[in-house]
C-alpha cells in the first residue's frame, strides 16, 4: 500500500478531498520521522512499536570472496506489532478492511467514557 492509496482511504472514509487528505499522511509521516531521528520511540496503541537500534562495527565475511571485511555501525529501525495486531495476522478468520465496516463516526467514542 502507498501514501496515495493511504490518503484516498482516509478521503473515503472521512469526507476529506484527496489533497487534504494526502497532506494528513505527509504530515504524520512527518511526525513519525522526526520523532524517530531524535531517538524517541514510537507506539502506536493497537498497532506496533517503532524503535531505532544502534548497529556496532563488526566483522564481517564477502559472500562472493569469503574476505574478512568490516561492517560500520549504523542504525536500524525495527518494528514490533501490538499483541492485537498479532491476533488479527494469525486469526482463521480475516478480518474484513475498515473500509468494508460499518462507519460509526457519528457515535460518541466509549473508550475514554468515565463510568
Amino acid at each position: 500500500m502507498t501514501k496515495i492509496e493511504i490518503a484516498q482511504r482516509i478521503a473515503e472514509q472521512s469526507g476529506l478531498n484527496r489533497k487534504e487528505s494526502l497532506e494528513m499522511v505527509e504530515e504524520v509521516l512527518g511526525i513519525l520521522k522526526d520523532t524517530l531521528e531524535s531517538g524517541e520511540e514510537v507506539k502506536i496503541s493497537g498497532f506496533g512499536s517503532f524503535e531505532l537500534k544502534d548497529k556496532r562495527d563488526r566483522t564481517g565475511r564477502n559472500p562472493q570472496t569469503g574476505e574478512l571485511m568490516s561492517i560500520k555501525a549504523r542504525r536500524v529501525l525495527t518494528f514490533r506489532p501490538s499483541k492485537l495486531l498479532r491476533k488479527a495476522l494469525n486469526a482463521e478468520e480475516p478480518t474484513p478492511p475498515r473500509a468494508h465496516r460499518e462507519h460509526r463516526a457519528h457515535e460518541p467514542a466509549t473508550a475514554f467514557a468515565s463510568t
